[in-house]
């Protein structure tokens, strides 16, 4: 996201190692002392009806809405996404969504999945890059940028750094790992053809695989996207990161170097939408 410079600085896996273990409901407490239980089965009964009674109004209540939804194919393609029922954007280029609303709304879906692109391994590849950078950005910003992002991520010492080739690639036996994982949008500026959009984030970073020297850690991060309307759709004219909003981070024993493989190769993204 900041050409690089975010990532430049690698840890080991986060968390203290510790562990937290799930008593099993048997009826006691840690401690041996019986827990109560009740004895009418009537007042369990009861409470069963009610439940199904108002599973079954809401049910009904549903009714009569499908002329106003839309068909159950179209609730089930965009509810993962977008929650309002509608599209959140009508195409595709370079794999990476665009096709926005020209309204606030569209501006937060448009920084979001462009920060996705920009965030991800594809960006240490130097075709997929140019493809990023040409489709997230302004023409004149693309054309302009574009040597400066080749200069960044072709760096050899930067590569070295991060434990990839000169061309980006793994070492053999590792996975490379750079994913954006958004939080929430919120729009500071919005003028119609103009918008700055804050994206906040948590990122992914480094490389899965026995033998890494760049575990995969965790960072926080807001990056703020100024857009402007252009052909029909907004695009990327310039940004800034700050480091943050950084949570507390929980016990929780860090995953070995396989899950953490077989995790990245088997979920995917997702499109977002405001």
């Amino acid at each position: 996201m900041s050409l690089g410079d975010e990532h430049e600085a690698s840890g080991g896996y986060g968390g203290t190692g510790q562990t937290r273990t799930r008593l099993p409901d048997t009826g006691a407490d840690p401690y041996g002392t019986p827990r109560r239980r009740s004895s009418s089965r009537s007042l369990v009964t009861v409470v069963g009806v009610v439940v199904l009674l108002i599973a079954a109004i809401a049910f009904a209540n549903r009714g009569g809405d499908d002329s106003e939804t839309g068909s159950g194919s179209d609730k089930a393609s965009s509810a993962a996404t977008a929650p309002s029922g509608k599209r959140p954007v009508v195409s595709k280029a370079a794999g990476i969504p665009t096709g926005y609303v020209q309204n606030e709304q569209g501006a937060q879906s448009a920084a979001t999945n462009y920060g996705i692109a920009l965030g991800s391994a594809d960006m240490y590849n130097t075709e997929k890059r140019h493809a990023i950078v040409n489709t997230v950005y302004a023409p004149d910003v693309a054309a302009a940028q574009l040597p400066s992002f080749d200069q960044v991520y072709s760096r050899a010492s930067f590569l070295e750094k991060i434990g990839l080739d000169k061309a980006g690639a793994a070492p053999s036996g590792q996975t490379f790992v750079s994913r954006v994982i958004p939080v929430g949008t919120k729009v500071t500026s919005f003028s119609g053809s103009t918008a700055t959009v804050a994206l906040w984030y948590t990122s992914l970073f480094g490389l899965s695989g026995d033998g890494s020297k760049n575990p995969v850690t965790e960072s926080w991060y807001t990056t703020t996207y100024e857009l402007k309307w252009v052909d029909g759709d907004w695009k990327v004219t310039d940004f800034t990161q700050e480091d943050g909003p950084v949570p507390v981070g929980r016990d929780q024993r860090a995953s070995t170097a396989e899950d953490m493989t077989k995790a990245v190769e088997e979920y995917g993204g997702f499109t977002y939408a405001r």
